[in-house]
């Protein structure tokens, strides 16, 4: 098989993420079964049927490649590349009939995250990346506010609610920095901070499929996104991240959050 550049599998994540995009549309704001999994988090059979509408489709194109799915797991292995999906990014949301609820599809080559797609099915809204390319909103290019000063940011504390439980004082201090801050959820977020909306998010706790698919969209936007330490992320992060829109901006927010 040809080697698949970053832009290669782009153009697969966003042609395979459009089909998928009309399922879990036919269940929202419909009375549906919610199910609650190990870790207590709710599944839904549009997150079953929209990850199993991907997987299908990465499997017939990309039969040799690998696959880690939210509600699925992993299938595959043991080649270069790796596909991740969280078919409802937001769940509670699509539950509570919010239009927040993003599908997320990235693609590792090794353990780099090299291409992604965030799309926002009740919104109509897609968000594309590449390693070594630009970043886009439904075709059109967007970039990051080239923000450098704490002062002036626009920030977003993603899911503050479990900060609140687990780290008050530090949820405390993120309050005191920046022009503006907000509660929001899901990854919605990653992507207004890729479109120059705001500066800064900050989310705790996360797993790979929430994460690894917005870094590619993020980077290409202009943007920096690691964990708190500033260490890059991949499959084994501590699910603590940070994104902002210039280097010297992270640098700021980083050393606040340590």
């Amino acid at each position: 098989m040809p080697e698949l550049s970053p832009k290669d599998l782009l153009d697969a994540a966003l042609e395979i993420s459009a089909t998928a995009a009309a399922i879990p549309m036919q269940y929202f704001r419909s009375a549906i079964a919610v199910e609650d999994k190990p870790d207590q988090s709710p599944v839904t059979i549009a997150d079953r049927e929209t990850e199993a509408h991907i997987r299908r489709a990465i499997e017939k194109r990309f039969p040799a490649h690998g696959i880690f799915g939210e509600e699925f797991g992993t299938s595959g292995g043991g080649t270069d590349y790796t596909w991740i999906i969280d078919p409802i990014d937001g769940t509670r949301s699509f539950i509570c009939g919010v239009p927040l609820f993003g599908m997320l599809l990235g693609v590792l080559a090794g353990d780099e995250p090299v291409a992604g797609v965030i799309r926002m099915p009740a919104l109509g809204e897609t968000f594309g990346g590449f390693r070594g390319g630009g970043a886009t909103k439904d075709g059109a290019p967007i970039r990051c506010r080239q923000t450098n000063k704490i002062e002036e940011a626009r920030i977003v504390i993603n899911e503050a609610n479990r900060m609140m439980l687990k780290d008050p004082l530090r949820l405390r201090h993120l309050m005191s920095l920046g022009q503006i801050r907000r509660f929001l959820n899901d990854c919605y977020p990653f992507a207004l901070l890729s479109m120059g909306q705001i500066d800064v998010v900050v989310d705790s706790d996360l797993q790979p499929y929430d994460y690894l698919p917005v870094v590619p969209v993020v980077e290409a936007a202009g943007g920096v996104m690691t964990n708190w330490k500033g260490e890059k992320l991949g499959l084994k992060s501590d699910g603590n991240v940070l994104a902002a829109a210039t280097p010297e901006l992270h640098r700021a927010v980083m050393n606040r959050l340590r």
